[in-house]
């Protein structure tokens, strides 16, 4: 009887030192600030109420008939010999399917309207940005403004961003939760992501796919400028940065593994250092053409980029 005790007092204190600790969680993909991340919220609150409605009448049955039909209970109802009800089997079964045709018909829709590869519509021009996935850091490509970074980008909100993404290395993910989708960055592919803040701030962008032992270090900010004017000085605060990252050789120096990297502006950036990384993939197999495939277009470039 003692030790009963004991554990439903420790079960209580758990639970209400998890309520504390999860009180002061924040989570990302619920608190988006960009269109795509609020459209995905939308799609996972719509899935988790449409479950709810077959998860909450089955948690209350479960209480209620434990209840009615305790042993104490000497006039709840006894049918030793019943065995099936149309009207039951109708009810759990046709809810369920009905649940289960909606969502199907939502996570089509709605994978189709979010496809990553597909431009935002706008009547702002997008800034255009470069990522390479390195060991364990991001290098980020302006090749508009001829500049480049580590670990941290800017543009204004309420403007579109087109990212092209590949890798120098092992596969990764890059990952602005609280703007939306994450997209795969393959060595020697290109894949394509485009993204939108709708407020000013900063953001944190994180690797989505285990890479080695600097993974947990991995990550890099997200400033979202209140205006263009705001983001040019930021670009003008990049220019005057000592380093530059015009050649191969520049950039493999970046390329060496490190953890935990800081920040690091580079003043001047080869607008096409992106394709010579991924063609330095198809180099090594004899080759310098893409494979042709949906957000992975870099045929046409890669071939201008060997006739160069």
């Amino acid at each position: 009887m003692r030790l009963s005790k004991y554990n439903k007092s420790l079960g209580i204190l758990s639970l209400i030192a998890g309520t504390l600790l999860m009180s002061g969680c924040d989570s990302a993909l619920l608190n988006p600030k960009g269109q795509i991340a609020l459209e995905q919220r939308s799609l996972i609150l719509t899935a988790f109420g449409l479950m709810l409605i077959v998860v909450i009448p089955a948690v209350l049955m479960a209480v209620v008939f434990a209840w009615k039909y305790r042993a104490s209970n000497t006039n709840a109802k006894y049918s030793p010999n019943w065995s099936h009800s149309n009207k039951v089997e109708a009810v759990v079964w046709t809810i369920p399917i009905l649940i289960i045709l909606f969502l199907s018909v939502l996570t089509w829709k709605s994978t189709h309207a979010l496809e990553p590869s597909k431009p935002l519509q706008s009547d702002v021009k997008p800034v255009e940005i470069d990522v390479v996935a390195l060991d364990w850091k991001w290098l980020f490509i302006y090749p508009e403004q001829g500049i480049a970074t580590v670990n941290q980008i800017a543009f204004p909100a309420n403007t579109p961003v087109n990212f092209k993404i590949t890798s120098n290395s092992v596969m990764n993910s890059f990952f602005i939760p609280t703007l939306g989708s994450q997209i795969y960055a393959m060595a020697g592919m290109q894949t394509k992501l485009h993204l939108i803040a709708n407020e000013p701030g900063t953001f944190d962008g994180i690797s989505a796919n285990f890479s080695g032992r600097g993974f947990s270090g991995m990550k890099f900010k997200a400033i979202a400028t209140k205006d263009d004017a705001e983001f040019q000085q930021w670009v003008a605060k990049v220019k005057a940065a000592p380093n530059t990252l015009n050649t191969m050789e520049d950039f493999e120096k970046v390329a060496v593994p490190s953890e935990n990297h800081p920040v690091e502006y580079f003043s001047s950036a080869d607008p096409k250092l992106f394709l010579q990384v991924i063609n330095k993939f198809k180099m090594s197999h004899g080759k310098m053409d893409m494979p042709e495939h949906e957000g992975m277009d870099m045929s046409h470039a890669a071939s201008a980029g060997a006739e160069e």
